[in-house]
């Protein structure tokens, strides 16, 4: 009988990252019954792991508590009566590596994640770019356990069932019966990967013309809200979900969602982790620095024109500006969105 292992996992930030998590941890404890993990990670991304057997969530406060090199010495001392038996570092950042470091002084097998940061500058720069695809993210995360001596198969995991929807939420959605639910998320962190205001209003009105389809519209802040109120119009099928439910409600909703609409952010990755149909819009960015969502294939993922804007991807992250590309998603035209959102309709 294999020895029962404790996994610390380290994950801070931010939210698509911690996301793409759910779906190794998944898989980990599907195929090593003798594992237990203890995320560590910001309190807000606690229901993310809510359904996972055999693992547990500590709250790291790196603005609180947990904040400099103290608050850190904090954080380990608080971790360490866990007994952990081994370290995965899933974000190689300072934080996290000097939690690891202090394990791996007391004699912890640790692992860090490669974040492959030239091959990721090879990818984005201007000049003599290598237009190749990186190893996904997901893989990287897998990578770190076999580092620590627990391989994973990705191809083998198995999605959660559609949670049952609470009558707060049904007050929103209504019931589903036999419609259509498409969630869409039109907004990111940076400009450079949010589709254009018209061309994401033509793509909601013209789904919404189906009365099989309902649509919801998530976003986050008093601003967004207005934008979404916006995009919604007078159509009865389309909801703004933003400001009406809080993470926990949304994530029920999401794993009953047909399919979902997405920049490059969050939300692609949270629809993802349960299994859903991910349709995504990439400007700046791209799918080759290995962000997209787990599980989705390729012609899901439309990129902005190479051919006009050659120099794309110019970040991996989307928050660099390069003159003469701040138009780049104009080319994604509206009627192929709607195509390929339409492919898993009824």
């Amino acid at each position: 009988m294999a020895r029962k292992r404790h996994i610390l996992v380290i994950r801070l930030s931010a939210m698509g990252d911690v996301a793409m998590v759910v779906p190794v941890l998944r898989a980990l404890t599907a195929q090593h019954k003798h594992v237990r993990v203890t995320v560590v990670s910001r309190i807000f991304f606690k229901p993310f792991f809510n359904d996972i057997p055999r693992v547990n969530f500590f709250a790291a406060e790196p603005k609180g508590r947990h904040k400099g090199f103290l608050g850190l010495l904090k954080l380990y001392k608080e971790l360490k009566v866990l007994h952990f038996t081994g370290v995965a570092d899933l974000h190689n950042v300072i934080r996290s590596k000097v939690i690891t470091k202090l394990f791996e002084l007391k004699g912890k097998r640790v692992a860090t994640v490669n974040k492959a940061r030239e091959q990721r500058a090879a990818l984005v720069r201007p000049e003599n770019k290598v237009f190749e695809p990186l190893t996904p993210v997901i893989q990287r995360y897998a990578d770190v356990f076999a580092a620590l001596n627990l391989p994973i198969d990705l191809t083998a995991i198995s999605f959660p069932e559609k949670e049952e929807l609470s009558p707060d939420i049904l007050a929103n959605t209504g019931d589903k019966e036999s419609n259509n639910w498409i969630g869409i998320a039109p907004f990111a962190k940076h400009r450079s990967k949010i589709y254009p205001t018209a061309l994401m209003q033509q793509v909601i009105t013209t789904l919404a013309t189906n009365p099989n389809n309902k649509l919801f519209l998530f976003g986050a802040g008093r601003s967004e809200i207005q934008k979404l109120r916006r995009f919604s119009g007078n159509n009865d099928n389309v909801i703004v979900i933003a400001g009406k439910m809080n993470l926990k409600q949304e994530l029920q909703l999401i794993s009953n969602l047909d399919v979902m609409l997405s920049m490059d952010s969050g939300n692609a990755h949270i629809a993802a982790m349960y299994g859903v149909n991910v349709v995504t819009l990439w400007g700046a960015t791209h799918p080759y620095a290995g962000f997209a969502p787990f599980n989705q294939p390729q012609e899901n993922q439309l990129v902005a024109d190479r051919e006009k804007y050659p120099k794309l991807p110019t970040s991996v992250y989307g928050d660099k500006k390069v003159a003469g590309y701040e138009d780049a998603m104009l080319t994604i035209k509206p009627q192929k969105v709607v195509n390929t959102v339409n492919k898993y309709l009824k």
